[in-house]
C-alpha cells in the first residue's frame, strides 16, 4: 500500500474523529480499518474543491421512487428503465439529478426497512439501469443508516448469535428509564425477539419492522462505510444520509443529535472530500431548524441540510394570506459555512413535518393549519412525548391537496399552489422537486385504504400511459401545473441570481407580500422577488423600503415579461410572483 494513502491533514482528522466516537484505544484499529476500506474501492487522494462550481443554478433535483412510473402490462422493460425514458423524454432539459428514494429489496415503509443494501429490487431493475441513469442524470441515494430490516440476514445472524453479529443491534431491560428518549413515532421504543439466548427487546425508533444498529459496535461503523463507498462507486454521488439523527444511544440523554452522532458524520465528509470531493452529503433531520442547521458544523459536517421549515411556512403564509412569519424566519437564517447551502423542498414521499414549524409561527395558526389539512381529506401523523402524550408530527396530504379551496375554484388552487413553487425555488439553496409536485397530483385515498399507511396519500404510482395522457391534454391540472414548472425552472437555470451559494436579504415591506433580493457569488447579478400570497391585488409603495430600485424606472417580470413595477409602485393580482431584475 503507498505510503502517502491519504491527503493533507486528513490522517489527523479521522484519529480526531474516532477518538471522539470510540475513544483513544481503538484508534489504531480504526486506522487500519479505514486503510483496508481505502484499499478495497481504490481510492485516491484528490485535490480539494469548490461546490461553488459542483453545484450552480442550472441544478434541480427531481425526488421519486423507482417505480412511479409503471410500464404497460406485459411490457418487457424494468420500471428503472420505463422512468428513465419519461425523464428523458419530458424532463431531461428541466432536471439534472433524480433522487431515486429507497430501490434496496425492503420489507416495509416503502424502502425504508432495507433488507439488503447492496443489491437492487429486482421488482425495480437492476444495477445496469443504475447505471444507465447516471449517465443522463446526477443519481443521489439514501444511506439508510438508523436502522435495518428484521428480514435483513443482518437480523436473522443476530437472532441465531452468531458471533459477528451479536452486537449489530441494541438489546435493552425493559426496566431502563427510557423516558427521556426523543420519539418521531407513537409506536413502542422497544421490540420483543426471540434469539437463540431467549427473549430479548431491541431498540425500534420507527417501528416493529425496523431495528436499530447498534453504532458503538466498530463492525457497524465499517460495515455502513463499506456501503456509502459502495454507492459511490455505482455512480451514486448524492449521499442522503436518512434519520441520521438517532444513529448513537446513550441511556439517560434524549438519544437525538449526540455528539458522537456529529462526529460520525464529520468523518464521512472527511472521507469525501479527501477521495471523492465532488460527491455531496445531505443530512435528513426532521426537526426544528436550530438542531437541524447544527449538521453543518463548522462546515466540516453534512454539504446541504433539508430546509424543513420551508414546507409547512409557506403553506401558512398562502393559507393565511400572511408573509409576516416568512419574512421573519427568512430574515432569521444565519450565514452558511462555506460550501454548505440548503435543499429546498416543499413536498417529499413524507408528510408534511410539523416539528419544524414550533415556535415560528402563534399555536393557534399552528392548530389551525393542522386542523385545515383534515377538512381537506387529508390526516395528522403524531409522535409520542415524553410525558405520554401525543402531539402532531407530520400533515399526510399532497402538497397540492393542501391548498384546495373548500367550496372554491380549481383555478384559484392552482394560483395558490404556483404561489408556493415559485417561492421554493427563489430561496438560497438546491431545489428539490418531488415528482408529484410536477403533476399536481391528488391525495391517494384509495391507496390510504389499501396500505393502512396515512403516508400512502403522497405515495401514488402513475401508470406511463396515464402520465403521458393527462400531460397531452392541456385542458387538465396536471398538463396545466406540469408546463408551468418547467417554465419556471428554465427561466430560473438563465439567471445566476438565483446561485444556491449566492446571497439573499429580505426585506419587511408590507405584510401580504413577501420580499426577496437574490444575487449571485460574484454579485454580477441581482434579481428581486416579489409575491402576493393574498387572494386579492395589492398595491404598495416601494420608495418607503431600502430596495435597489432606480427611481422613476419601470421593471418586466422575467417570469411574464409583464411589467408590474413602475415608479416605485408594484401591483400584483391575486398569488402572482414576479422576478425582477435590479
Amino acid at each position: 500500500m503507498p505510503k502517502n494513502i491519504f491527503c493533507e491533514n486528513t490522517l489527523d482528522q479521522l484519529q480526531h474523529h474516532f477518538t471522539v466516537i470510540y475513544g483513544k484505544d481503538r484508534v489504531d484499529e480504526c486506522i487500519k480499518r479505514t486503510k483496508k476500506l481505502v484499499q478495497k474501492y481504490n481510492l485516491k487522494p484528490s485535490k480539494k474543491v469548490s461546490f461553488h462550481d459542483v453545484w450552480t443554478h442550472k441544478d434541480h433535483i427531481l425526488i421519486t421512487y423507482g417505480d412511479m412510473i409503471q410500464p404497460s402490462r406485459g411490457e418487457p422493460i424494468s420500471k428503472l428503465r420505463k422512468q428513465h425514458q419519461f425523464l428523458k423524454e419530458s424532463l431531461s432539459d428541466t432536471i439534472s439529478s433524480v433522487h431515486i428514494l429507497p430501490f434496496f429489496p425492503s420489507s416495509s415503509d416503502d424502502g425504508f426497512s432495507v433488507v439488503e443494501y447492496r443489491r437492487v429490487d429486482e421488482r425495480l431493475g437492476g444495477w445496469d439501469d443504475i447505471g444507465e441513469l447516471s449517465k443522463d442524470f446526477r443519481l443521489m441515494a439514501d444511506l439508510v443508516m438508523n436502522h435495518a430490516s428484521r428480514y435483513s440476514e443482518w437480523f436473522k445472524k443476530y437472532l441465531r448469535k452468531e458471533e459477528k453479529y451479536k452486537d449489530y443491534f441494541i438489546e435493552i431491560d425493559p426496566a431502563e428509564n427510557l423516558s427521556e428518549v426523543t420519539r418521531p413515532r407513537s409506536t413502542p421504543l422497544l421490540t420483543p425477539v426471540h434469539t437463540k439466548n431467549g427473549e430479548k427487546f431491541v431498540w425500534s425508533t420507527f417501528s416493529d419492522d425496523q431495528i436499530d444498529v447498534n453504532f458503538r459496535n466498530l463492525d457497524v461503523l465499517f460495515e455502513y462505510l463499506d456501503i456509502f463507498f459502495f454507492y459511490l462507486s455505482k455512480g451514486l454521488s448524492v449521499i442522503r444520509l436518512d434519520a441520521v439523527a438517532f444513529i448513537w444511544k446513550k441511556i439517560g440523554s434524549n438519544c437525538i443529535h449526540l455528539k458522537e452522532t456529529h462526529e460520525i458524520v464529520k468523518l464521512m465528509r472527511t472521507l469525501v472530500d479527501c477521495f471523492s470531493p465532488k460527491a455531496t452529503i445531505i443530512t435528513e433531520t426532521n426537526v426544528p431548524h436550530k438542531e437541524n442547521i447544527s449538521y453543518f458544523g463548522d462546515g466540516d459536517e453534512t454539504h446541504m441540510v433539508y430546509q424543513f421549515s420551508l414546507p409547512p411556512l409557506l403553506l401558512h403564509a398562502i393559507l393565511t394570506e400572511n408573509a409576516f412569519y416568512l419574512t421573519k424566519w427568512v430574515k432569521s437564517l444565519d450565514k452558511l459555512p462555506e460550501n454548505c447551502t440548503y435543499f429546498n423542498f416543499t413536498s417529499s414521499h413524507d408528510g408534511i413535518g410539523v416539528r419544524p414549524l414550533e415556535g415560528l409561527v402563534p399555536q393557534n395558526e399552528f392548530n389551525e393549519l393542522v386542523e385545515g389539512v383534515k377538512k381537506k381529506g387529508g390526516f395528522v401523523s403524531e409522535k409520542k412525548n415524553p410525558d405520554g402524550t401525543l402531539s402532531p408530527y407530520e400533515l399526510n396530504i399532497t402538497y397540492f391537496d393542501a391548498f384546495t379551496v373548500i367550496n372554491g375554484s380549481q383555478s384559484k388552487q392552482e394560483r395558490r399552489y404556483m404561489c408556493s413553487q415559485i417561492l421554493a425555488v427563489s430561496l438560497k439553496g438546491v431545489p428539490g422537486i418531488y415528482f408529484h409536485n410536477f403533476t399536481a397530483t391528488r391525495n391517494n385515498l384509495q391507496g390510504v385504504s389499501i396500505t393502512g399507511r396515512y403516508r400512502t396519500i403522497n405515495r401514488k404510482k402513475w401508470s406511463y400511459d396515464e402520465l403521458t395522457s393527462a400531460l397531452s391534454d392541456p385542458d387538465t391540472t396536471t398538463a396545466r401545473i406540469f408546463s408551468n414548472m418547467k417554465e419556471v425552472i428554465s427561466l430560473r437555470k438563465k439567471h445566476p441570481a438565483f446561485h444556491p451559494f449566492g446571497g439573499q436579504e429580505a426585506y419587511d415591506i408590507d405584510d401580504r407580500i413577501f420580499c426577496l433580493l437574490r444575487w449571485d457569488p460574484d454579485k454580477t447579478e441581482k434579481v428581486l422577488v416579489l409575491a402576493n400570497v393574498t387572494g386579492e391585488n395589492v398595491k404598495v409603495d416601494l420608495k418607503e423600503h431600502p430596495l435597489p430600485l432606480k427611481n422613476g424606472s419601470s421593471y418586466n417580470d422575467i417570469l411574464s415579461g409583464n411589467q408590474y413595477v413602475s415608479n416605485g409602485e408594484v401591483e400584483l393580482p391575486p398569488y402572482k410572483v414576479i422576478w425582477i431584475k435590479v
